[in-house]
């Protein structure tokens, strides 16, 4: 069997689909965890507003940590191979996030228990800064010619589902079990789930193949030694002009799930398990649009979806304030929808655009950096900006928020040139 015959390619895009899946479900069960339990439970003598404040923050560590992991598994990504590093990014995670599930809370030891979440959480970032590149570096190099921007797309669905999975999680949780036994124990239950999650994605990985970009690629040239050297002194434009393009995508998302929640929760006093059907709700729109835009990136080409999904996201911050705030479950709902699938489509050409804007031997570095310094920028720091932004200002400099992140993006896709034909070698 070739290594392009239809099963074959299938079961590569699974892999990298499964992968980012059940990263982002650990990701996610902790955005989530921030919005409604992190604050109480480790940061218990402040009152509601900075517990949210604090809880936010340690949410933004994460983004810190995720450059790291993707300059250190890109090292050896783009030296070993993107089989081996894969395997070792879903290991760190996984612990990570089973970990979380275990920490005792502050009442229990004091602010070793914050401490403690803060390392955990950098762990968490490091393993997903190690996840995402090498995904889609999996897909996009096993893709036939002109359909690299579909192939990319299995890993860009990984987050919707891996947001449904954690939404639905905790939605069960809220019907299942009343606050007090959610607080006090409930909310571990899905950080403990993900370690079934993990042993299926480990048996996926494990038998994979390296990639024939990669294998040619090794055979011809000795690997960078220093891919991260390389990368800076020889393709620093790609690097800054991918992180920015990237923004706009971490910011639509994090503001319309993580600060919508706990603002919908808090303010506007909306039932926490009626605002995760909502949620649950508007993440479809988000997987709609992802084969949508796929689609379109490889017969348009990347720049056109992504310059008009990003005008349409600009635009999108002026209506947060008048739906979001307006306390109608409906006009919260459709914005929600809204935001949502225009981060699908900012978000699905991604995973095409990035490992062709870098060469073979710098690319796991060079997409995995861009992708998650566009995290720092845009996602980092997000809901904790978006709170004290309401808390200064108001819901519309939220929205002002939305429309400058896509702004900053627009702009540098304008920069770049169209790589929808290039040759991946």
């Amino acid at each position: 069997m070739t290594h392009h015959s239809t099963p074959s390619l299938y079961r590569i895009a699974f892999a990298s689909f499964i992968g980012t899946a059940i990263e982002f479900y650990d990701f996610y069960i902790y955005g989530l965890a921030v919005a409604m339990v992190i604050g109480s439970v480790f940061f218990p003598s402040s009152d509601p507003a900075t517990q949210a404040l604090n809880a936010f923050l340690t949410f933004g560590i994460a983004f810190l940590a995720r450059p790291i992991g993707a300059l250190l598994f890109g090292h050896f990504g783009d030296r070993v191979g993107r089989k081996t590093t894969l395997v070792a990014s879903l290991l760190v995670m996984g612990i990570s996030t089973m970990l979380i599930g275990v920490l005792p809370s502050y009442e229990m030891v004091g602010w070793t228990a914050p401490a403690l979440l803060c390392l955990l959480r950098f762990g968490q970032g490091i393993g997903l800064g190690g996840e995402w590149g090498g995904a889609a570096l999996l897909a996009a190099e096993y893709a036939p010619k002109g359909r690299r921007g579909w192939f990319g797309m299995f890993p860009q669905l990984g987050p919707p589902v891996g947001f449904l999975l954690a939404t639905s999680s905790f939605l069960m949780l809220s019907f299942m079990l009343d606050d007090a036994q959610f607080r006090t124990w409930g909310w571990r239950i899905p950080f403990l789930a993900s370690a079934a999650l993990v042993i299926v994605g480990l048996y996926v990985r494990l038998k994979l193949t390296e990639t024939p970009v990669f294998a040619q690629a090794l055979q011809a040239h000795t690997p960078v030694k220093f891919p991260l050297l390389r990368l800076f002194s020889h393709h620093l434009k790609p690097l800054l002009l991918g992180a920015l393009a990237m923004v706009m995508c971490y910011a639509l998302f994090y503001i319309a799930t993580v600060f919508s929640l706990s603002y919908g929760v808090s303010a506007l006093h909306i039932p926490r398990p009626q605002f995760l059907m909502m949620l649950c709700v508007a993440v479809l729109f988000m997987a709609a649009a992802t084969p949508l835009a796929a689609s379109a990136g490889d017969k348009y080409g990347r720049r056109p979806v992504l310059i008009t999904a990003g005008v349409a996201a600009c635009l999108s911050g002026f209506l947060l304030a008048p739906m979001l705030g307006s306390g109608s479950l409906w006009l919260i709902t459709a914005y929600l929808c809204i935001a949502l699938f225009l981060m699908g489509a900012t978000f699905a050409p991604m995973g095409a655009l990035l490992p062709e804007l870098f060469p073979t031997n710098v690319r796991y570095t060079g997409a995995g950096t861009a992708y998650n310094l566009g995290g720092i920028l845009g996602a980092s720091l997000a809901p904790y900006i978006a709170q004290q932004l309401v808390m200064h200002g108001g819901l519309a400099w939220v929205g002002g928020y939305i429309s400058v992140a896509a702004g900053i993006s627009v702009a540098a896709i304008l920069v770049m040139k169209e790589t929808r034909n290039k040759e991946l070698a």
